[in-house]
Parts: C-alpha cells; sequence; structure tokens
C-alpha cells in the first residue's frame, strides 16, 4: 500500500534518478536541478508542487517507465498538463509532467479528434476549426483537454445540445498502476471506460484520448455588462428567459469585481458589474432576437455579442490565460427559486461587502441531464445550476479569501445539489465520496479501483479509495 505520511518518504537517490533516465526519452528531474521549478509550476500562484522527482513524458513508454519507478519506490503519482485544479502539493511523490505529449490528429470525415495527454483546449479548437468543426472545449482555452474531460467537461459553448465532454469520448488510452498500457473503449474494458469518464485521475495516466467533433463552425456568442446595481433587475429577468430558450442557446450570469488591470476592458475595471454571457448555434437574426428581452432590461455598460468564428470562443468569458493566484470552489444547484435571487443579491451584490472576482450562476439542462448512449461515472445530470466563487489575491490573504468564497456557497446552502462536479472542487477541500458522486456511483467506481489500482497509487486528487 502507498504510504499515507508523503512527509516521510526519503529523497529519490541520484542514482535511483538516473536509472529512470536512462530509460526513458523525455527528462527526469530532480529539486535543485535545471527546469525542475519550470516543469513543477502550476497556473494557480497559491499553489505548489514539491515532487521528489518529476519525469517529463515525451511518449507513452516514458509514462510506464515512470509509473513501473514509482511502483518500486512505493510512491504516489500525480499527472501535471498545465496544473489549473492542483489537489495536493505532491511531497514526496513522482510527478509525470505530458505536456510535451501534444500531438493532435482531426479525422474531418469521421468528425473526430485524437490528442495526446499534453494537449490544450486551444490547439484542439484551432485544428478542428480548420475544417469546419469544433470540440466540447471548456471556458478558458489553456486549460489541458485530459483532465477537463476526465472531470466530465462542461462546454458553455455547446454542452446544453451535446452533453459534457466525456459523453463524446469514444476511446482512451490509459498506463494503469501495473505499467501495462491499455486501450479502454465500451467493449475492450467496460468498467474502466464508464469510471474514467467522471472519475478523473483516479485510474491511471491517461496518455490519448479519441473524441466526438461538430459541425460548428461559428457562433453567436458574446456577453453584455451591466451596472451592479441593477444585479436583482438581471437576475430575475434572466431566470424568466430561460426556460423559453432552445438547447442550442447556452448562457451564464457572474457578477463581478474585476481589478484595474490592463488585460480587464476599460469600462469594467474596478467597479462592481454583472453580466450575462451567451453562446448560440442558430442564426445571429434569430439570437439577436431571442436575447433582446435582455438587453432591455438596463443600460449595458458593454455589449460583446456578435457572430464570431469558434475559434474566438474564448472572448465569451474571457478568463485569465496567465498563471494568477486564486481561490476558488463550486457547488451544485438543485433550483433558483425568488428566494435564491434574493439571497444571492445580499450575498455578492452591490451593497455586500464581497470581495469576490466572480460569482458565477450556469445554467444546465438539456443534454447534460441526458445520459449518453454509452453511459459514464459523470454525476450531476438534473441538477439545473452550477455555482462557482473565485476569490483572487496572494497566499498571504489565503484564509480572508478562502472564507469569502464559504460565504457565498454557505449562504446558498438551502438550495444546494446532492453531488458535485469534481472539476470545481477546491485543491484542499475533502468532501465525502458520496458529496461528489452519490452513494451508488462511488461504491461502483471504488470496485473499478480495487481492479485497476488496489494500492491508490493514484489518489492525490478528490481520491476514490479502492474498494475493501
Amino acid at each position: 500500500m502507498i504510504d499515507d505520511n508523503y512527509f516521510a518518504l526519503p529523497p529519490v537517490l541520484p542514482q535511483d534518478a538516473a536509472a529512470l533516465a536512462a530509460m526513458v526519452t523525455g527528462t527526469v528531474l530532480l529539486p535543485g536541478d535545471v527546469g525542475y521549478d519550470d516543469e513543477r509550476a502550476v497556473f494557480n500562484l497559491n499553489h505548489e508542487l514539491l515532487p521528489a522527482i518529476i519525469a517529463v513524458a515525451e511518449n507513452c513508454a516514458d509514462v510506464q517507465a515512470a509509473v513501473a519507478f514509482a511502483t518500486g519506490q512505493h510512491r504516489p503519482v500525480l499527472v501535471k498538463t498545465t496544473g489549473h485544479q492542483v489537489v495536493n502539493r505532491a511531497e514526496g511523490a513522482v510527478v509525470i509532467s505530458t505536456h510535451r505529449m501534444n500531438d493532435v490528429a482531426i479525422d474531418a470525415i469521421g468528425r473526430t479528434a485524437r490528442v495526446g495527454a499534453g494537449v490544450l483546449w486551444s490547439d484542439v479548437i484551432e485544428a478542428a476549426a480548420k475544417v469546419g468543426l469544433a470540440p466540447l472545449n471548456g471556458s478558458n482555452p489553456t486549460v489541458g483537454v485530459s483532465g477537463y474531460t476526465l472531470g466530465g467537461g462542461l462546454s458553455p459553448t455547446l454542452g446544453r445540445s451535446q452533453g459534457y465532454a466525456a459523453d463524446h469520448v469514444h476511446a482512451l488510452e490509459v498506463v494503469t498502476a501495473d505499467g501495462v498500457l491499455r486501450h479502454v473503449d465500451a467493449k475492450s474494458e467496460p468498467e474502466l471506460f464508464w469510471a474514467l469518464r467522471g472519475g478523473k485521475g483516479n485510474f491511471g495516466v491517461v496518455t490519448a484520448l479519441e473524441f466526438a467533433l461538430f459541425p460548428v463552425p461559428r457562433l453567436y456568442g458574446g456577453a453584455i455588462y451591466f451596472p451592479g446595481e441593477r444585479m436583482a433587475d438581471v437576475l430575475r429577468a434572466w431566470t424568466a428567459w430561460l426556460p423559453g430558450t432552445p438547447e442550442t442557446m447556452i448562457s451564464s450570469f457572474a457578477a463581478l469585481r474585476l481589478p484595474a488591470l490592463p488585460i480587464i476592458p476599460e469600462p469594467l475595471r474596478d467597479k462592481f458589474t454583472v453580466t450575462l454571457r451567451f453562446a448560440y448555434t442558430g442564426t445571429v437574426a434569430d439570437g439577436s432576437q431571442m436575447i433582446a428581452p435582455l438587453r432591455a432590461v438596463a443600460p449595458a455598460i458593454l455589449d460583446t455579442v456578435a457572430d464570431m468564428p469558434y475559434t474566438d470562443v474564448a472572448s465569451i468569458h474571457n478568463e485569465p490565460t496567465e498563471p494568477v493566484p486564486y481561490y476558488e470552489r463550486g457547488v451544485m444547484l438543485r433550483e433558483f427559486p425568488a428566494e435564491a435571487i434574493d439571497k444571492l443579491v445580499k450575498l455578492v451584490g452591490p451593497r455586500s461587502a464581497s470581495p469576490l472576482w466572480i460569482a458565477e450562476l450556469r445554467a444546465l439542462g438539456g443534454a447534460w441531464d441526458r445520459e449518453p448512449a454509452v453511459p459514464n461515472a459523470v454525476a450531476t445530470r438534473g441538477l439545473p445550476y452550477s455555482l462557482l466563487g473565485v476569490a483572487v489575491g496572494p497566499v498571504s490573504e489565503e484564509q480572508y479569501l478562502k472564507d469569502s468564497v464559504a460565504d457565498l456557497l454557505d449562504g446558498m446552502a438551502p438550495w444546494r445539489g446532492d453531488r458535485r462536479l469534481v472539476n470545481n472542487l477546491a485543491p484542499d477541500e475533502a468532501p465525502d465520496a458520496a458529496d461528489i458522486y452519490g452513494p451508488e456511483r462511488y461504491q461502483r467506481l471504488a470496485a473499478v479501483k480495487r481492479t485497476y489500482d488496489p494500492d491508490n497509487m493514484f489518489r492525490l486528487n478528490h481520491n476514490v479509495a479502492p474498494a475493501s
């Protein structure tokens, strides 16, 4: 069994690192080596990795060698592409960095993509757009495809009509704890295929994914920003408008307190504003007519909703693409009645003292609620809203920032759902397993874990423990 006390694990000896380096095409790094700090860096500047050794993999054989090394040393393994969601400092662990495994192959006829473990969504968006196709990407193009998809993948552009990104995975290649490279699909290893799609990184190192693309070359999308003092009016109008919209229309709400930084549009700097985001795959005329009632709610500070090529979808949410220091956490809501609107306004509205950079409410439904043809472990179907709080600031303000996010989520507890989106869990959050997946789904995941990772090597995450 992997030692629970990671702090007690000794350093990796130079001769052992040299033996691994001799087996791989990529790079092996110990603390103090040139390049170690670059490879352990993550997107969130308030978190860090301190692994005993880093294997920068270039191919599947490198991953297999690194996993075998970890087994021999009785060390846990953490897989890193960008580090947007780091759950553990990985002290004493083996970190497998995958960013060099960045091949992208587009099958225009079959409407599929095959990507390596280190590919970012920006890579897939650009490659697919050349043949008029689009993926179920997230709101930030700098996020890695693998981790996002294994956690479900909540696409704010196509998800309401197509479902979760995990629903459209055709096959994966994964190195399991025994060092075996497995081709996993619905026929070859159905239980592992079910668990990987939604169970995050609990079952091995995914080295490649194959998934569906969609014939969407353009969108009518963007955001409308309103004065923050009109938050209640905007929220009431938006929630009343949502039920009448087709699945081809995706929308979200956010309350924003953005800093006075050059990357922020000038009208939004150092002001409290609220915004509605839209992504619609129909015509410009239909989209414009559809959102006209919302445009009429209040005078807009800024309106960016327009026809756009799919390659511009990152502009809808306009999230940071360079590392920043932040704390974030999210929950699902089972409903959002009038009382919840009033509560949210009280918690983060114009008269609150909330310092949150973003309090975001995404409306789900549609295909997000439907089981795919090949079911998977995604746990959040049937829950109509995702609520996320993001506080930005240095680690010296850690407790204050965490408390600010907690104030939002705890305040909305009366409407909280009974499951969680694993991609929106905080790094140091350790909810009960049933709170993430629900008890029945968790028991099935734990049984798969017992088969493929009985010693819990892949545990530096929101962990599914092997069934006993």
